[in-house]
């Protein structure tokens, strides 16, 4: 019953949002660049790339002892400080890390050693707080406020508050992380998949319009444990951004025998968004979601595997999420761009090439013409499954691609939308899965009418 009633909920709610008339934004310009909510950039805008900015490298979503993760918060933010990062966010279970918490060594605990063995080696006996209660051995955990005293640095290293909001819908995981928060947000309950994720960033919202701080939310690992359909995604209007390319190992980014990459996902949500639900764009995260500090390999959830690259002039929460509500960022496994720009109705990407490393730029797009007709998936029993559907037209093609290090794509007018993904030769060092190379995803453009 629930399968028959998202199939008839989503014809039903897109014939509804077709008959809404759209305001179309207007610019002197020939081209522009659709933003979530009210954020509009003019080609202008765009090229400028808001002058004298440059890009930040952050991890935002990460795990310490303050819930799931093997290692101490501090000494987390110090391996991600050393390796070039500029911020991050310890995203935590519905918690904070605030208050006074104390752990065991044992659940910090590596095959290759102990963290606190390292913790000691790092940071000394005066920095680490140890105590004996009923003859066990306790560690306290650092606040996220001391931490910031540890690392912090103006203009070099950052802390992003943020939080994970860990619900699920029936057997629907639905984790979205919260930044730039300043108290925890509880999980609320909802009665779909659509309305707990909408019902939750919400809350984000509102606890942003009472800070006066710039908040974004994100959907994380669309297909962990069970695939949430791009269907929800598209037409859950808070979904600004999810996770493209999460680093754990169990997230299952390239889809499976019933539903599709999160990269499908992406681009099937985009062509239902611009194509029928003339809402806006959905952009694309790599992230970590880092939980094991010690060993490292493949099936481990280490840190390195993914990052945001913020173009920004501060080294702010503000300012970098700021320039993320504007898709002024690109996400990474590894690839560097030099710059992102729209000129002359073109996407032009600029790759910061590393020497004997080929590259290959794909263009990604969704024609307005194609068609968005779908049917559900059936079991083996004929049985309608509650994944993203089936659709008739060629969603996500590659419409061009280029080998040069300044890649172009000539707009033609026909798209809904245009993305570009640069894989490179090198092989990335610790993947998501073995034989993954590195790789950068460009945020969605839509051309606008000459």
């Amino acid at each position: 019953m629930q399968v028959t009633r998202f199939v008839f909920t989503f014809q039903k709610e897109v014939a509804m949002r077709r008959k809404i008339v759209v305001p179309i934004v207007v610019v002197v310009l020939s081209l522009a660049i659709y933003l979530p909510g009210n954020f509009t950039l003019s080609q202008g805008e765009k090229n400028a790339g808001a002058v004298g900015a440059i890009y930040w490298k952050g991890n935002l979503h990460t795990h310490s002892l303050w819930s799931d993760g093997n290692d101490y918060p501090d000494m987390i933010a110090d391996w991600y400080k050393t390796h070039g990062y500029q911020f991050l966010a310890l995203t935590e279970h519905n918690l904070l890390a605030e208050g006074d918490k104390w752990t065991t060594p044992k659940k910090a605990e590596g095959n290759k050693g102990k963290a606190l063995e390292k913790y000691m080696n790092r940071f000394g006996p005066t920095w680490v707080e140890k105590k004996m209660v009923d003859g066990k051995e306790l560690v306290r955990l650092k606040t996220l406020e001391e931490c910031k005293k540890l690392h912090e640095e103006q203009g070099k290293f950052l802390f992003v508050p943020a939080e994970e909001i860990t619900h699920k819908f029936a057997k629907f995981p639905i984790h979205m992380n919260a930044l730039n928060v300043n108290k925890a947000i509880k999980p609320v309950d909802g009665e779909g998949i659509r309305e707990t994720m909408t019902v939750n960033l919400r809350n984000l919202e509102e606890q942003s319009k009472k800070s006066g701080n710039v908040t974004l939310g994100f959907l994380n690992h669309p297909n962990f444990q069970q695939s949430i359909p791009a269907e929800d995604i598209a037409m859950c209007s808070e979904i600004r951004f999810f996770e493209v390319h999460n680093g754990h190992s169990g997230v299952r980014n390239y889809g499976g025998d019933t539903f599709p990459s999160c990269e499908k996902l992406w681009d099937v949500a985009l062509a239902l968004r611009l194509g029928k639900l003339k809402m806006p764009l959905v952009y694309g995260l790599a992230t970590d979601d880092s939980h094991e500090y010690h060993d490292i390999g493949l099936g481990k959830t280490n840190p390195g595997r993914g990052w945001v690259m913020v173009r920004s002039k501060q080294l702010n929460a503000d300012s970098l999420l700021q320039a993320m509500h504007k898709g002024d960022f690109y996400s990474s496994t590894g690839v560097v761009l030099e710059d992102v720009a729209v000129s002359d109705g073109e996407l032009i990407v600029k790759i910061k090439a590393e020497d004997g490393v080929s590259y290959r730029t794909e263009f990604i797009v969704t024609y307005a013409d194609t068609s968005l007709d779908s049917t559900p998936v059936l079991d083996n029993d004929g049985k309608a499954v509650m994944v993203t559907r089936n659709y008739a037209g060629k969603i996500g093609v590659v419409a061009k691609d280029s080998t040069e290090t300044t890649a172009k794509y000539k707009f033609t007018g026909r798209e809904l939308y245009v993305r570009a993904k640069v894989v490179s030769s090198k092989l990335h060092p610790n993947p998501y899965q073995k034989g993954d190379f590195e790789t950068a995803w460009v945020q969605p453009v839509v051309p606008a009418s000459k």
